[in-house]
């Protein structure tokens, strides 16, 4: 999530209640409940020569795994120790029904005030896989975040060999200055984010790092076995490559839906992206490198070029061996990222929707805006005194006091308007010919604007980047849906010469949108009080889905968190009402 874009989340939310003639008979219940307590706790911590506090969930880094089968409840009590506000979102998990727990602050929720708690409570319906969880205020996902592993049903094997053992790779980045402050004063600058100061494999950096030769993740493997490994992009910014030397990696899931066997030397993966892939230990003994290097596709960009290192050890290898280095693909090579996602394809034949209602164009970029400060030299420091900002067809997210979930329920006017547009109000070539005299022309409208649609919609919406600033791979995230991803290419969307696959497409929560490219997902809105949302960086663009009217959603309503922060109410199964009123699906932008 990148780069330029850092400060700025693009975030584009949609949520949505049953119709006339849906019925659901109650809330999903699940199999079995899993219950988890989450402290949130600053912990002193030792890295890279230097000293500090973090924040963790239970004095964790990474923090601790949420286990669970298919179809299982899930409740975690999160408390909040610390003096930062904080929520937990439940990265790629769909929330049927249970939009309230879905996390991103401001959107569905409040934060969670110093002292306070909040009780998250969903059902992971049909979903399997590896996902993820992690803060959603604020920069403190850089250091809360942790994996979320879904096993299939009892008695439901893999579609793929049963492996030997089963390891978790989180991929993340770490910096030495307080998060909290060093966004404070990211924002204060108006410039870009700086690059942090190492990546880290399970929380640790590697022996390329000052101080780390021995904080060194490993995993000690048998020869002749088949691994699985979930690996996990939680940064905080950077889409970063992963690769093993001199093995292969079988990719069988990507964002929790398994996928033909795609082998490769290297797979590439942004924020909240997740992927299984199988490894056979068929090398001679030995100590092999996994490591974790930057892919950064915008221009001008500093980012962090060093490799984070943890090895692949076998039993029986020469103890203290050299170990021998992974083969990373350059910096800015968008071939790599392509040549993978050109070969996902989806198991087995999927349902896309072929006949569409709605059509969707929304253009992505950076922006620079106009110096408004009195003191430019401190607060306007993009180029040419400009001021970054990230947009979805040239309008900027103004993040509203309370959460527009609350605002809706409770009526309350003024936190957004209806009339965000289908598509950009000027088309032009995107790619190669966007504005881009900073901050003359690069500049982008504001407001918390929404699209509407109605429940049961089949929508096609067309994702591309564009050139002013700088085109770069875009990842776009959908909170609480998942979608097809039916066409992907380089340069201007063009329907005439655009292809799609309608047999097979993955099926993903997040799209890297290629640099100087498009992306073409297909979904149905289908998914009865649920949020979706696109994002990069830390700029907003978001949505709402109004449905029926009932005195039991009123409560709900009065249980969640208010702007003064006091805790919600567990969200408990429920018969939903006899009689649904069907209104407009909103999607605040």
């Amino acid at each position: 999530m990148a780069n330029l874009a850092t400060l700025f989340r693009v975030l584009l939310s949609l949520f949505w209640y049953p119709l006339t003639g849906f019925a659901l008979a109650q809330w999903p219940g699940g199999a079995s409940t899993r219950f988890y307590d989450f402290k949130v706790q600053t912990m002193r911590i030792t890295k890279l020569c230097n000293t500090k506090d973090i924040v963790t969930i239970n004095g964790m880094f990474p923090g601790p795994v949420v286990y669970a089968h298919e179809d299982d409840r899930v409740i975690v009590n999160v408390t909040n120790e610390t003096p930062y506000s904080i929520t937990i979102h439940w990265h790629g998990i769909r929330q049927r029904l249970s939009c309230w727990s879905d996390g991103p602050s401001y959107i569905t929720q409040c934060p969670i005030q110093a002292g306070q708690s909040f009780t998250y409570e969903f059902t992971i319906v049909e979903q399997k896989g590896t996902l993820l969880w992690h803060a959603h205020v604020s920069w403190l996902r850089g250091t809360v975040y942790g994996a979320i592993v879904v096993y299939p049903k009892t008695g439901v094997p893999y579609p793929f060999q049963y492996p030997y053992e089963e390891h978790i790779i989180l991929l993340g980045e770490y910096w030495l200055k307080d998060l909290v402050q060093l966004e404070q004063q990211v924002m204060d600058s108006g410039g870009a984010p700086p690059p942090a100061d190492a990546f880290t494999i399970n929380g640790h950096p590697g022996p390329n790092f000052n101080c780390s030769n021995d904080d060194v993740y490993k995993i000690v493997v048998v020869p002749g076995k088949t691994y699985l490994l979930r690996i996990i992009n939680a940064g905080l910014n950077m889409e970063n490559f992963f690769a093993i030397a001199n093995h292969k990696l079988t990719i069988a899931e990507v964002d929790g839906e398994y996928t033909k066997p795609l082998i490769t030397d290297r797979v590439m993966l942004g924020p909240g992206q997740t992927m299984n892939v199988l490894v056979t230990t068929d090398q001679p003994l030995g100590k092999y490198s996994m490591a974790m290097g930057a892919y950064m596709s915008a221009r001008g960009v500093r980012f962090q070029n060093i490799s984070a290192i943890a090895y692949f050890q076998y039993v029986g290898a020469v103890p203290n061996t050299l170990a021998l280095p992974a083969q990373l693909p350059g910096f800015n090579d968008s071939l790599a990222v392509k040549t993978v996602m050109d070969g996902l394809r989806s198991l087995n034949p999927v349902n896309v929707p072929e006949e569409i209602d709605t059509n969707l164009f929304y253009t992505i970029g950076l922006n620079a805006q106009k110096c408004r400060s009195n003191t430019p030299e401190k607060n306007c420091q993009a180029t040419n005194n400009g001021v970054l900002a990230a947009s979805m067809n040239n309008i900027s997210f103004i993040r509203p006091n309370i959460s527009l979930l609350e605002a809706y329920y409770k009526k309350i006017n003024g936190c957004y308007t209806e009339d965000f547009p289908d598509a950009p109000l000027e088309f032009y070539d995107f790619v190669n010919g966007a504005p881009n005299n900073i901050p003359n022309d690069t500049q982008a409208l504001n407001g918390t604007r929404t699209k509407v649609l109605e429940y049961g919609t089949r929508v096609q919406l067309i994702l591309q980047d564009t050139g002013t600033v700088s085109t770069e791979n875009h990842p776009i995230h959908l909170h609480g849906f998942s979608f097809y991803v039916v066409g992907y290419g380089t340069g201007n969307y063009d329907n005439r010469t655009a292809t799609f696959n309608l047999v097979d497409p993955p099926y993903m929560n997040t799209i890297g949108v290629p640099v100087g490219g498009w992306a073409v997902i297909r979904f149905v809105a289908d998914n009865p009080g649920l949020v979706y949302a696109l994002s990069l960086g830390s700029t907003f663009v978001m949505g709402i889905v109004y449905g029926f009217h009932s005195e039991e959603w009123a409560r709900r309503a009065r249980d969640t968190p208010s702007s003064a922060g006091r805790p919600a109410a567990v969200l408990g199964q429920l018969e939903l009402p006899e009689k649904e009123r069907k209104e407009k699906w909103t999607v605040v932008i």
